[in-house]
C-alpha cells in the first residue's frame, strides 16, 4: 500500500473495510491529499468491483479544537446516509463505507468535478452564469426535499451519539448576534428602541421557521458545491460536518451578502422588486419555495442576522489598517443586508440601523487615514529638518508604522 497522507492513521482498519466490503483484497495505489483540510483522495487496486478512487475524511489525533471534533464525522455521516437512502436524493457524495472507531468516512469520488469557488477565482462570475444558477438550485432543492422530515434525520442522528436539534435550528452562531449590537455602539450607533423591537421578532422568525425548516449543511457558500466546469453540471453540495435543520433561507444568505471569502453570487439591485427576474440566482434558489410574503421577511432577517455575526468582529478589524479588505468586506456585508431588506420592503428600523453603522464605520475608516498620514507626514517632516527620531518617541513611530 502506498504511503498515506499525513494525518491518517490506522491506514491498515481502511484497507480492511474495504477489502471486507468489497468481499476483495484493496491496496491503494497512490495517494493525493486535498490541502489543507483532512481529506485525502486514493486511488484503489483491486477487481472490476472497486470504485477506480475514494475520497476519505478522517479526524485528524491530537487536536482538539472544534474542528476536529468526532462529532463533526457523525454528523456529516448521518447527513449524507439521511439524503441518499431516507430520501433518495442525488445532491451530494455517497458513503461507500465508515469505521466511527477509526474515524474516518470513505465517500464517492465525485472528480472530474471541481469546487465553484475556483472557477470564479479564475474566471469571474459572468463566465458562470449557468453554473452559479445551478448552486442556487442545488441549495434550493436540499431545502425542498428535506423540508417535514427532521424527525427523520435526528432519529438517524441521534443513533451515532448525542445531538442538540434546538441548537442546530438556532444556528451556531446565534450568540454572536447580541454581542455584535455592543460593538455596534462602539461605532456611535447604539440599536435604538424601535430597532430592538424589530429585532426580536425578526429573530423569533429564524428560530421558529414552521414550514421553512430544512436540513442545510451549516457552510452555505460557493466552495462546497462540487459540479463540472462545462457541460452539464452535474452539481453536488459538500461539506456536511456542520448539518442540521434550521430555517432553510440561511442557505440563501450567501445569494445575497458577501460570505468569508468574500465570493457573493448575486445582490438584487436597488430598484429590483421581489419578483424582478433581473437576478437569476436567487431566484433559482426561490423556486422551489413558497411564494408568500414571508419568504422576503424571512430572507432580511436572516441577511440581517449574518450582518450582526459578522459586526461582532468589528473590535478585531478596528485594529486593521483604514484600507484593509476585512473592513471593506464588513462595510460590503452590513451595505448588502441594508439593501436587501429595504428590497423587500421590511425591517425598516434596523435598515436605518445599519446604514447609520455603515456611515460610522466609513469615517471612522477616513478618521484613521488621516491620523496615520498626519503621523506619517509629521515624522517625515521631522526628518528632513534635521531632528533625531527620538523627537517622536519610540512608541509614537512604530505606533504610525502599524495602525
Amino acid at each position: 500500500m502506498a504511503a498515506a497522507p499525513r494525518g491518517i492513521f490506522r491506514v491498515d482498519a481502511l484497507k480492511h473495510l474495504l477489502t471486507d466490503l468489497f468481499a476483495s483484497p484493496v491496496a491503494v495505489d497512490r495517494w493525493e491529499q486535498v490541502e489543507p483540510w483532512a481529506v485525502t483522495r486514493g486511488w484503489l487496486q483491486g477487481t472490476s468491483v472497486l470504485p477506480r478512487s475514494v475520497v476519505v475524511k478522517w479526524t485528524p489525533n491530537g487536536q482538539r479544537d472544534a474542528r476536529t471534533a468526532p462529532w463533526r464525522l457523525r454528523t456529516e455521516l448521518a447527513a449524507l446516509q439521511f439524503l441518499s437512502e431516507d430520501l433518495g436524493i442525488g445532491l451530494a457524495p455517497r458513503v461507500i463505507a465508515a469505521d466511527s472507531a477509526a474515524r474516518f468516512l470513505v465517500l464517492e469520488d465525485l472528480a472530474p468535478r471541481v469546487a465553484l469557488d475556483q472557477l470564479l477565482r479564475r474566471d469571474g462570475a459572468a463566465a458562470h452564469g449557468d453554473r452559479l444558477a445551478a448552486f442556487a438550485r442545488a441549495r434550493g432543492a436540499l431545502s425542498a426535499a428535506s423540508a417535514g422530515r427532521a424527525e427523520t434525520y435526528y432519529t438517524r442522528r441521534a443513533e451515532l451519539g448525542p445531538v442538540d436539534a434546538a441548537a442546530d435550528q438556532a444556528g451556531r452562531l446565534a450568540p454572536l448576534r447580541e454581542e455584535a449590537i455592543e460593538r455596534a455602539s462602539a461605532l456611535g450607533a447604539p440599536l435604538a428602541s424601535r430597532g430592538v423591537h424589530e429585532f426580536a421578532p425578526a429573530m423569533e422568525e429564524l428560530n421558529a421557521p414552521g414550514s421553512f425548516l430544512a436540513l442545510s449543511n451549516g457552510d452555505a457558500e460557493v466552495n462546497n458545491i462540487l459540479l463540472h466546469a462545462s457541460g452539464p453540471t452535474d452539481a453536488r453540495l459538500i461539506d456536511f460536518e456542520f448539518a442540521g435543520y434550521t430555517h432553510a433561507l440561511t442557505d440563501a444568505v450567501c445569494l445575497y451578502v458577501p460570505g468569508p471569502a468574500w465570493l457573493t453570487v448575486a445582490i438584487r439591485p436597488p430598484q429590483a422588486s421581489p419578483t424582478s427576474t433581473a437576478t437569476p440566482w436567487p431566484a433559482a434558489f426561490r423556486k422551489p419555495m413558497t411564494t408568500d410574503r414571508r419568504y422576503g421577511n424571512g430572507l432580511a432577517a436572516a441577511c440581517v442576522s449574518w450582518a450582526l455575526v459578522r459586526l461582532q468582529r468589528f473590535a478585531l478589524l478596528d485594529t486593521h489598517s483604514p484600507g484593509d479588505h476585512s473592513r471593506l468586506q464588513l462595510i460590503a456585508t452590513l451595505e448588502a443586508a441594508a439593501r436587501t431588506a429595504e428590497t423587500y420592503q421590511t425591517l425598516p428600523h434596523l435598515t436605518a440601523w445599519i446604514r447609520r453603522s455603515v456611515i460610522n464605520a466609513h469615517a471612522r475608516g477616513r478618521s484613521k487615514a488621516v491620523s496615520a498620514s498626519d503621523r506619517s507626514h509629521g515624522e517625515t517632516s521631522t526628518a528632513r529638518a534635521g531632528r533625531p527620531s527620538a523627537a517622536l518617541g519610540d512608541g509614537t513611530a512604530t505606533s504610525a508604522r502599524t495602525n
